[in-house]
Order: C-alpha cells, then sequence, then structure tokens
C-alpha cells in the first residue's frame, strides 16, 4: 500500500488559527458559479443551470443523460462542484446536431432529482467546455469555534473580543496579499461516509492505488476521478515539498512562469537581466510561479528548478510512472492562488463566522479555509 497521505501539506501563513467545523449543514458550504461568457439563446446546444445540494457533478451529468436519453457524453460541464455543499452550475446538452423542433426537446421542468433545482434553460451556439468559468464564488459558514484563538487553553473564544478579530482580519489581509497554496482540496481526492457517519478522505485516492496496481477500472466517470485524484495529490505534493525547502517566492534558475488566466508560460533565465523585471511581473501578479502536473514526458523546467522538480518525482516513481502510462502529458499549474473580494462575518447568535471570496476556476475554497481554520466535517 503506498501512503498517500492527504494531511501533512506545508502551511503558508503560519498555521490555521483556530478550530471549527464546516457543512454542519449541506447549505453552509454554497458555491456560485460564474461562466466565462454569457449564453447566445439559440443554437444547437442546450445550456441549464441548476441548485444541487449533496449530490456530486459526475452523478448529475449522468442523471440529465439519462433524462435526456442521451449518452452521457453528450453532457459537458464546466467545472466540478462539491457534493457535500449547496452548489450553483451550468450544465451543457449536445443532441449529436439534430435539429429539434420544439415538441421533441425534453421537458426540463419535469426532471426530478432529489436535491436538484432547475434555475435557468437556455441555448447557446458552442458546447460548454471544461474551465469556461470567470470565477467561482464561495460562501462558507464555520462553527462550533474553538481553542488557538486568542490563547491554546481557550476553549470557546469570545468572537466579537478585539483579540479575536484583529488575528482573524490580519489573516485574511495576508491571505488576499500574499495568497495561499494552491492545493487541489480534499474533495478532488473523495469524501466516504462511514457507518458512524463520520468523513473518511480519499476515497478517490483508494481507486487510484487500484490503478497503480494494475487493476481496471470500468466505469469511465470513477476512473477519470481515481486518475485527476492520483495526479492532484503529487501536484499538492510537489507545492508542499517546494514551499517548505525554498518558501513562496524563491526564484529558482529555469522556473516555468505562467501568464495569469491562461496555461501558458515561459522559462525564466537568471542570467538574462530580467530578475529584476520578472520580480515586479510576480508581486504585480501578472506571472507567477509553477509546479508541475505529471505526465508522460520531459519535465518542462531548467537547470536548477528542472534539477529540484527531477530529484522530487525521483522520491514518487510508481506514481509518476503510473500518470505517464495512462497517457497524461506534462502541463503545469500555478503554485499559489489569490482569493479576491475577502470578507468575514461573525454570526453572533449562532457563535459562528461567514466567509466569502471568489476564486478563478480550478482552484479549491478548502485550501484557503485551511490557513485559516483547522476545520473538520459536521
Amino acid at each position: 500500500m503506498l501512503n498517500l497521505n492527504v494531511e501533512n501539506w506545508h502551511y503558508m501563513h503560519a498555521g490555521p488559527l483556530f478550530n471549527a467545523s464546516i457543512k454542519a449543514e449541506l447549505s453552509d458550504f454554497k458555491v456560485f458559479e460564474t461562466l466565462s461568457f454569457e449564453p447566445s439563446g439559440d443554437g444547437e446546444h442546450t445550456f441549464l443551470e441548476v441548485e444541487k445540494t449533496g449530490l456530486n457533478t459526475a452523478f448529475v451529468a449522468e442523471e440529465i443523460a439519462k433524462f435526456a436519453q442521451l449518452p452521457l457524453r453528450a453532457v459537458s460541464y464546466a467545472g466540478r462542484k462539491d457534493k457535500f455543499a449547496t452548489t450553483t452550475q451550468w450544465f451543457g446538452i449536445y443532441a449529436g446536431g439534430k435539429k429539434r423542433v420544439a415538441k421533441d426537446e425534453p421537458k426540463w421542468h419535469e426532471m426530478k432529482l432529489d436535491g436538484l433545482r432547475l434555475i435557468n434553460v437556455t441555448k447557446n451556439q458552442r458546447k460548454l467546455r471544461t474551465g469556461a468559468i470567470a470565477n467561482n464564488r464561495f460562501e462558507i459558514v464555520l462553527r462550533n469555534i474553538k481553542g488557538l484563538a486568542e490563547t491554546d487553553n481557550c476553549a470557546q473564544p469570545t468572537l466579537t473580543s478585539e483579540t479575536f478579530l484583529n488575528r482573524l482580519n490580519k489573516r485574511l489581509e495576508e491571505i488576499s496579499l500574499n495568497g495561499v497554496p494552491n492545493y487541489y482540496g480534499n474533495q478532488r481526492f473523495g469524501e466516504l461516509i462511514k457507518p458512524d457517519k463520520s468523513v473518511q478522505l480519499g476515497g478517490n485516492l483508494i481507486m487510484a492505488e487500484r490503478l497503480i496496481n494494475g487493476e481496471e477500472i470500468r466505469n469511465r466517470n470513477k476512473k477519470s476521478m481515481a486518475v485527476s485524484a492520483l495526479r492532484s495529490w503529487l501536484f499538492n505534493q510537489a507545492v508542499s515539498h517546494r514551499l517548505s525547502k525554498i518558501g513562496n517566492s524563491a526564484l529558482l534558475n529555469g522556473d516555468a512562469l505562467m501568464l495569469a488566466g491562461t496555461n501558458s508560460f515561459f522559462i525564466y533565465a537568471e542570467n538574462d537581466n530580467s530578475q529584476q523585471t520578472v520580480v515586479e511581473r510576480i508581486a504585480q501578479r501578472d506571472v507567477s510561479i509553477s509546479a508541475p502536473l505529471w505526465g508522460g514526458g520531459k519535465i518542462e523546467t531548467l537547470n536548477a528548478a528542472y534539477d529540484f522538480e527531477n530529484n522530487f518525482a525521483q522520491s514518487h516513481p510508481l506514481v509518476c510512472q503510473t500518470l505517464a502510462e495512462l497517457g497524461l502529458e506534462q502541463q503545469r499549474r500555478a503554485m499559489l492562488v489569490f482569493p479576491s473580494d475577502m470578507k468575514s462575518e461573525i454570526l453572533e447568535q449562532q457563535q459562528a463566522i461567514k466567509l466569502s471570496f471568489s476564486l478563478p476556476s480550478g482552484c479549491f475554497a478548502t485550501s484557503v479555509l485551511r490557513e485559516i481554520a483547522n476545520t473538520s466535517v459536521g
């Protein structure tokens, strides 16, 4: 058995301020998806905007395909959303170029699925593609606040105390200014509900270990989640390793620097007299240091950065080999993410804190939360 641990990744801001619980109620964790474009209102592609509670995105896609009597490949979405939450997102449906008259169109408002509410039905001329998201807005309630906020011995801190508010606001300012590690969140790795109703993390990683051991996973969605979890786990390990060894801002000769809002990058050369310009661009968030998303082929960094990443890869040979054999190619992902419009609200009567912020597509709210509070589900 491999030790695919999800608990020990490096913190950037001196660790959590307090302990808290999340998702005590599914409505305590809300996500609102904003597409990067406005649907045209006409075309062969049907777009559904839905609110889902307690359902994962892949399962909803399967149910939409069944209702429309179409293959699963006919249904797309811009991004996966947390199962244990109330989330708003879009799905796209394409009937294979068949021009339907109105009477042949599925009666979407008659689709019944516990936990699903249809908000809007519209049309678009192009397919809804993965990543077509401007941002995701999060509203998260933290309950059962305990310890670490004022003194280590404080069992129940006063949420309105000056000490508590100062520490909380200072941490939010630090996060807004310096960002957080762009870790994939726990939902990427799967959350198993055990018989005692507690949550065990890593269900998708258990399936990933089966892949590493040569087992076949025939279900398309389950295999996809296992592969994604394995690759995401290795990325988190790489980011944690770099942060713990050289910090969040140190540049290595040959680093791959990503252009903001794109998957494009260029290689930083220490000797080309551009170091000050690059440092300024990083400070302005125009470019960012990246870490590898493993796959087949050569690591894309050079010189010192290549040596650093190659040495890391050699400590995880089975995972790297499996990802390459699965047909994945080397890609890059920004090492840090910067939440925008961060706000906090003290819900004094509930002895809870409500946090809200926005993140780019593909980034995880739980990776922001872990820099604020040590959270558990329920």
